[in-house]
């Protein structure tokens, strides 16, 4: 038997759409799991009703409104609120769609670098764009640290400036990293029970008792790191919104 991890992160046409030129434009099992996160967060925040004294699903929905918008205004201020409706279907995306990719036999559409690369340039052109149409040429003070001696701030600049076209590199990597890696562990440990098993027998069952714990393990790990990396995600996308918002130091 052979334990293959990469073969869950394979994105297969399920049908085609048609064409445009000699590129073929599918349907993949990576749009419908998209579609599918959709479907699930809609249900919850419109499905669910509005009762005065919230069931489960009310509360849940309830409980993210809230959570997004203090973050939003302890790191943004009350102006960020403006931006609610970006980091909020973000922080949902993101955490849904992750939650969905753990079940067994599922796909994780933020294992993949494309799409969480166009979730961090949507970002990056939003802080661009509105920072420059807020702010003006003032919008580049961002650039320039207040209190840097003279001598290095040509350097300082110079970093700032790197750092600033690097945000949408670290923030999609994070994030496509950790859920890659933590799906392959995943797999690779619960690949080595049904080895053991196939291969030994009774023996083997027994000696996957110690894989099996590590793969239960990884899988509580793997629902925490689910939620932090959305919730790191909209963070980042709170701070840099911020640098929009009060360009200045």
């Amino acid at each position: 038997m052979k334990i293959d991890p990469i073969h869950q992160f394979n994105i297969e046409p399920l049908f085609t759409i048609g064409h445009i030129g000699n590129q073929t434009i599918a349907f993949t099992n990576s749009s419908l799991y998209m579609f599918i996160a959709v479907a699930v967060i809609s249900i919850l925040m419109i499905g669910t009703g509005r009762q005065l004294v919230p069931g489960r699903l009310q509360s849940v929905a309830e409980i993210s409104y809230e959570f997004v918008a203090s973050t939003i205004r302890s790191t943004a201020g009350s102006e960020g609120m403006k931006f609610f409706p970006l980091i909020f279907s973000l922080f949902m995306l993101i955490c849904v769609s992750n939650l969905i990719g753990i079940i067994p036999y599922t796909f994780t559409i933020s294992s993949h670098i494309i799409v969480t690369a166009t979730l961090a340039l949507l970002v990056f052109f939003t802080v661009l764009i509105y920072g420059l149409y807020k702010n003006g040429f003032k919008f580049f003070k961002i650039f320039v640290p207040s209190g840097v001696p003279i001598y290095i701030l040509p350097l300082v600049m110079f970093i700032e400036i790197l750092s600033f076209f690097l945000r949408p590199v670290s923030h999609s990597v994070r994030l496509f990293a950790n859920m890659l890696a933590g799906h392959i562990a995943l797999k690779v440990f619960a690949g080595f029970v049904a080895m053991l098993g196939a291969s030994l027998g009774l023996l083997g069952w027994a000696g996957g008792v110690l894989p099996l714990a590590l793969t239960v393990a990884l899988t509580a790990l793997e629902l925490l790191v689910a939620f932090l990396q959305a919730y790191v995600f909209a963070i980042l996308t709170c701070i840099y919104l911020n640098d929009a918002i009060h360009p200045g130091h």
